[in-house]
């Protein structure tokens, strides 16, 4: 292709031809377009509550839970008032200079219909989609009128959606009528060869101009700024652009290092800049075949992954950058390499901390299609919309390195369906055609139906919801000759409860609207951790794993899916506080391969049981382990690969229980003395230890640094039951944001300076302001007379 150069002018003009401006602050939102107050987006309505079962009782029958009739539930989308109408108003002004105005809207939840100075610009019905308005036709020249208008209606969602503009707005202006589209970038990595990467790299115009005589320089710049490959392309007849660049000495990006570039593209015309653009992508490969299973970079792997609900807990739907960074860490530190978002389109934020953190993703789009799960669901705008919130879907994420699969869906109920199939076919193809680098797959749960209807068989990536049962029965039948494991798991654990005796349970309902955290219960539908594993490490054939769920979420409070006042689910690795379970150190202790893990379980203050077998659990990466109970051996253990739950866990089962202290010793394949851990019985609460996460955070009114409050006697041990009314205060520069201990059936608001602890302990966030200093978070217990105090930095 003929190389062009742009002349020194024409560089020199960069930094002014595109301008992106957020219009995050400074809305107007009302519930009743009468009474108004002032908020920042991202904004999630309902996240204050209160709680009340009021807000979407469903007499329904789930049948994802196996129910035959219909029956009241009560906390199935959450507890909170997210049904019905809102509006958010504002001004804006396209500055001096600026032809072209663009608004570009992350995620709004939901049926937004979007108005500029009183027309009605643009709409989109789907709450989890971005979308983009051309608002260059509405303008007046000064002041503008931005109104979004949203809906959610009743029976819409089987979890919590959240409601309101919950993702960034910002405004894209560009000089020239001539631009390059604002999702027309597609960077991807054609090969690599002897550590050179031949990168393909396609732009277009925002409108297709045949006249237009434009040139695109693109500029590929790695992390430290220096610029490693150059091309200059001319548009083609359609107003696109297409070059290959090759980078030499490549830096791959995968979840061990990821490595990222940015594509630095100038669109010129007579020497004059018209538009720039900044696209970051990493150099990575994506395969899946029956030989070689998963691949990244021509490397055979399995997926370690989770399932993540949108919502991040006390902050409800509202993004927020702080919390999803804190998420992705501890999954990171867990060992795992991937998640699912699901079941919805993620968030452009998430997908970027993906990038520059190391996480694969696979990307799913819908929880239906035509065929409804809920009353008013997505299938009421299937036939209109499907193919544009996929093409929305893709060409908003696809230069995100860390997407490495797309899903069509999840629990199809039309998969056992011919037309099932047929609409499956048709969505790969559209898939494929946007973005033909990756493949797709959707979580099919009737294996048999999906099967023998061909809709297992036309995917890309046969994906199995649970259901292992059937893996080695299909996986002969299965013409790709492997199976991922897209929705695993299922166990349900509450943080710091445990039950007696510890044996495996499916749906078991305790009086106290809790679960076990011994990590022996599950769904009828569902499994153990251990299942997978055993799953995971016999057949070669299987390539990974996506457990649900990595967090708890707010909704499906399933196995209480009808008991009051449960309104968030029990499935999380962490819980809905984001404080790990004991289950995480599970998981940990068979993924983290980089360090060891030692974790005893459960607490040891148990007043009244004195005499009576209270089992003991270690979950840790070495082979073997000896238990003390105040000194006295209780014998040393060796896993055992021929059991189901001794395989990857360490269990004495009949000690009984005496105040004092319990000691495990690890033993390394060797037989050699590797670690310890020690619990104590608590004594009375001494004091409040305030644990934050971070000690400084950025000055931009956004960041969030947050804290872990436990309440410990004189010597540390943690009081493991308590459940005493703290209150919050924030002094300085700072505000108090939320506040969630984990309780899935506590009907205390987020937003409110005051919760009970739960088991002891409780998270709270705090928010910088755009003042940098200093802020001062002090934590009071007046039960016991308790106060404590963490200063936090903001810069």
């Amino acid at each position: 292709m003929k190389k062009l150069t742009l002349p020194l002018s024409a560089l020199l003009a960069l930094s002014a031809a595109a301008h992106d401006v957020s219009l995050n602050e400074g809305w107007q939102f009302s519930r009743d377009d009468k009474s108004w107050t002032t908020v920042n987006v991202p904004h999630d309505w309902a996240i204050s509550g209160p709680f009340d079962k009021k807000w979407d009782i469903q007499i329904v029958q789930i049948h994802e839970n196996g129910e035959k009739s219909a029956t009241e539930h009560t906390g199935r989308s959450g507890s909170l008032p997210w049904i019905g109408k809102g509006t958010y108003k504002r001004t804006f002004t396209v500055p001096a200079g600026y032809k072209r105005a663009e608004l570009i809207f992350d995620g709004a939840m939901a049926d937004a219909h979007v108005y500029v100075n009183g027309k009605l610009a643009g709409q989109w019905p789907y709450g989890y989609n971005a979308f983009r308005v051309d608002a260059t036709p509405y303008l007046n020249g000064g002041e503008n009128l931005l109104e979004v208008k949203l809906d959610n209606k009743e029976e819409s969602s089987r979890w919590y959606p959240g409601a309101g503009i919950y993702r960034p707005v910002t405004l894209h202006c560009t000089h020239s009528d001539i631009a390059l589209d604002s999702w027309g970038a597609f960077v991807t990595t054609a090969g690599i060869d002897a550590g050179k990467a031949t990168i393909d790299v396609k732009h277009r115009l925002a409108v297709a101009n045949r006249d237009s005589q434009c040139t695109l320089a693109v500029n590929i710049v790695d992390a430290s700024g220096n610029t490693v490959a150059t091309s200059t392309s001319l548009a083609d007849g359609t107003g696109a652009f297409h070059d290959i660049i090759t980078v030499d000495n490549a830096r791959l990006w995968s979840p061990e290092s990821p490595n990222l570039y940015k594509a630095i593209f100038t669109l010129a015309s007579d020497g004059n800049v018209l538009d720039r653009q900044e696209v970051k992508f990493g150099i990575r490969t994506v395969a899946v075949s029956r030989e070689h299973g998963f691949q990244l970079n021509g490397v055979t792997r399995k997926f370690k992954g989770v399932c993540l609900h949108h919502d991040l807990g006390m902050l409800g739907a509202a993004v927020n950058k702080a919390a999803i960074v804190r998420q992705l860490v501890a999954l990171k530190e867990m060992g795992a390499d991937a998640i699912r978002t699901s079941h919805n389109m993620p968030s452009s934020i998430q997908m970027e901390m993906c990038d520059s953190l190391g996480l694969m993703v696979m990307a799913e789009s819908f929880d239906s299609w035509r065929d409804s799960k809920v009353k008013n669901g997505y299938n009421l705008v299937w036939d209109q919309w499907w193919d544009k919130d996929v093409t929305n879907l893709v060409l908003n994420h696809r230069n995100h390195p860390s997407i490495v699969m797309w899903s069509a869906g999840n629990e199809i109920p039309e998969q056992a369906k011919t037309e099932g199939a047929e609409r499956y076919k048709k969505l790969i193809d559209l898939f494929h055609t946007l973005d033909p680098t990756r493949p797709v797959t959707c979580g099919t749960n009737w294996i048999g139906g999906a099967m023998d209807s061909g809709f297992s068989i036309v995917a890309d990536v046969p994906g199995y919801n649970y259901n292992l049962g059937s893996y080695e029965s299909t996986i002969g039948r299965l013409r790709q000759g492997f199976i991922l494991g897209s929705e695993t798991a299922s166990t349900v654990s509450s943080r710091g409860v445990y039950k007696f005796p510890d044996e495996p349970l499916n749906n078991k309902e305790w009086d106290d609207g809790q679960c076990s955290g011994y990590d022996t219960e599950a769904c009828w539908w569902s499994n153990l951790p251990d299942d997978d594993w055993h799953m995971q490490e016999d057949f070669d054939w299987t390539i990974g794993e996506f457990v649900w769920t990595g967090y708890d979420y707010l909704g499906e409070p399933t196995p209480y899916d009808k008991f009051w006042p449960s309104r968030s689910s029990y499935f999380g690795i962490l819980d809905l506080a984001g404080l790990p379970k004991d289950r995480y150190y599970l998981y940990r202790s068979h993924w983290n391969k980089q360090d060891h893990t030692i974790h005893l379980l459960p607490h040891w203050t148990w007043p009244g049981r004195e005499g009576q077998v209270t089992p003991v659990y270690c979950y840790t990466d070495y082979p073997a382990a000896e238990l003390f109970v105040n000194g006295k051996s209780q014998g040393r253990i060796t896993k055992d690969s021929k059991s189901r739950l001794d395989r990857y866990r360490l269990r004495w089962r009949e000690v009984k229980y005496e105040p004092g202290e319990i000691k495990v010793v690890v033993y390394d394949d060797n037989g050699n003395k590797a670690g310890e851990q020690a619990i104590k019985t608590a004594g009375k609460p001494a004091r409040l230890v305030l644990s934050p996460e971070r000690t400084v955070i950025d000055a931009d009114g956004n960041d969030l640094a947050f804290v872990t409050v436990s309440l410990v006697d004189k010597n540390g041990t943690l009081c493991p039951d308590a459940d005493d009314q703290l209150t919050f205060d924030v002094k300085g520069n700072g505000t108090f944001k939320a506040v969630c201990n984990g309780d899935a059936t506590s009907v205390e608001v987020f937003t409110q300076p005051t919760m009970k602890l739960f088991h002891g302990q409780l998270a709270v966030a705090v928010q910088s302001t755009k003042q940098a200093g200093e802020m001062t978070l002090t934590v009071k217990d007046k039960k016991n007379g308790l106060k404590s105090s963490v200063k936090i930095q903001s810069k």
